[in-house]
C-alpha cells in the first residue's frame, strides 16, 4: 500500500485540488483500505462499505478545489465518510420499510374489513403453495427465514440476481393469486354475513 508518510500531505492535496489525477490516485491508494475497514465496522456490510468508499472518493474528486483548505485530511475523510455511511444506512432502512409496507398493503388492501383473518391467511398459504419449488424456497427463506439475498444465494447455490428475480416473480404471483381469488372469498363472506343477519332478525 502507498505510504502517505513519505509525502507532503499539503502539497499532495494542492495537486489534487488543481486536478492532478496521479496525485489523486496516490491519495486513494493511501487511504482507501483503512477507510474500507472503518466503513465495514459501521455498516456491517462489505458491499455497502465498498459503495461508501467509492462514493466518498468520487465526491472528493468532484469537489477537489475544497481540499486546499483542509488541514487534516484523514480526519476530514473519516468524518464525511461516516456521515455518508449513516445516510446510506438510513436510506436503506427507509427503502426496506417502504418495500415491506408496499408488499403488505398490496396484499392486505385486497381483503375487506369483513374478511376473516383465518380465511385470508389460508388464501395466502394457497398462493405460496402454487409457486414453483425454487421460487417458493426463495420466498420463504426471505419472508419467513429473514435471510438476505446473499445468504439465500449461498444456501440454494444461485446468483444474487436470480434470487432477487425469483423473489419479485413470487411476490407478483402471490399478489395475482390473491387478486384472482379475492372476489370469491369476499362474496362468500358477504353471503355468510347476510345469512347470519337474516337469522338474527
Amino acid at each position: 500500500m502507498f505510504n502517505i508518510a513519505h509525502l507532503d500531505e499539503g502539497e499532495l492535496l494542492t495537486q489534487v485540488a488543481s486536478g492532478n489525477e496521479y496525485a489523486f490516485r496516490k491519495l486513494f491508494m493511501a487511504y482507501h483500505q483503512q477507510l474500507g475497514v472503518h466503513m465495514l465496522r459501521i455498516t456491517n456490510s462489505v458491499e455497502l462499505a465498498e459503495e461508501v468508499v467509492q462514493d466518498v472518493f468520487l465526491k472528493i474528486w468532484l469537489t477537489r478545489e475544497s481540499l486546499v483548505g483542509v488541514d487534516n485530511f484523514k480526519a476530514y475523510l473519516f468524518v464525511i465518510s461516516k456521515n455518508h455511511a449513516l445516510n446510506c444506512l438510513k436510506k436503506l432502512a427507509k427503502e426496506r420499510m417502504l418495500q415491506k409496507s408496499m408488499e403488505d398493503s398490496s396484499l392486505k388492501r385486497l381483503v375487506v374489513e369483513t374478511t376473516d383473518t383465518n380465511m385470508y391467511y389460508n388464501l395466502l398459504d394457497e398462493a405460496i403453495d402454487q409457486l414453483p419449488p425454487q421460487q417458493q424456497k426463495v420466498y420463504l427463506l426471505s419472508r419467513h427465514g429473514r435471510l438476505k439475498y446473499a445468504e439465500i444465494a449461498d444456501q440454494l447455490e444461485l446468483s444474487k440476481e436470480t434470487v432477487k428475480k425469483y423473489l419479485q416473480i413470487a411476490t407478483t404471483s402471490i399478489t395475482d393469486y390473491v387478486h384472482d381469488h379475492q372476489e370469491v372469498t369476499v362474496f362468500l363472506l358477504l353471503a355468510l354475513k347476510s345469512i347470519l343477519t337474516f337469522f338474527r332478525n
